[in-house]
């Protein structure tokens, strides 16, 4: 804020006093905005807010997504520890959650050498699969590791 100090003095010549002119250079504006400043103030304000709204609605989708994420893994880590013995043969297994998620569990035997102190079918080679659709993507979280084979009779 600018303040100019107007000091109107009377300066003695001859006969009298003469009043020092009054210069409009001087005064102060006191009119306020204009319509142009209040309008590019106006177009500002709506870019700002546009790029605000932009920016949190993109920090939302993300925080979603990952959270949806985060269940699919966690949903996959359960199913591995469900299946850590599985028939020698082998197993296979699909559901769906009520959220959305379809998962499947696949076990298939591990080909051992032909001199191995191990029964054929005790190591079983695990997928586990968890999918999703996310808008219009298809999202999927693979979990792979092998587990023991044994007869379950």
């Amino acid at each position: 804020m600018v303040l100019v100090l107007i000091i109107r003095s009377t300066i003695p010549c001859g006969g009298g006093l003469i009043r020092a002119p009054s210069n409009s250079f001087y005064t102060t504006r006191t009119q306020g905005f204009s319509l142009l400043e209040m309008v590019v103030a106006v177009a500002i304000l709506g870019l700002s807010l546009s790029v605000l709204y932009q920016s949190i609605g993109g920090a939302t989708r993300i925080v979603r997504t990952d959270e949806k994420y985060a269940y699919a893994v966690e949903l996959a880590r359960s199913l591995l520890a469900d299946n850590a013995v599985v028939p020698v043969a082998g197993y296979r297994n699909t559901g769906e959650t009520s959220g959305g998620f379809q998962w499947s569990v696949d076990a298939s035997p591990v080909e051992l050498p032909e001199v191995s102190a191990l029964e054929p079918g005790s190591l079983q080679y695990i997928d586990t699969r968890v999918s999703w659709t996310n808008g219009e993507r298809r999202r999927e979280v693979v979990l792979t590791s092998v587990v023991a084979g044994r007869d379950m009779e």
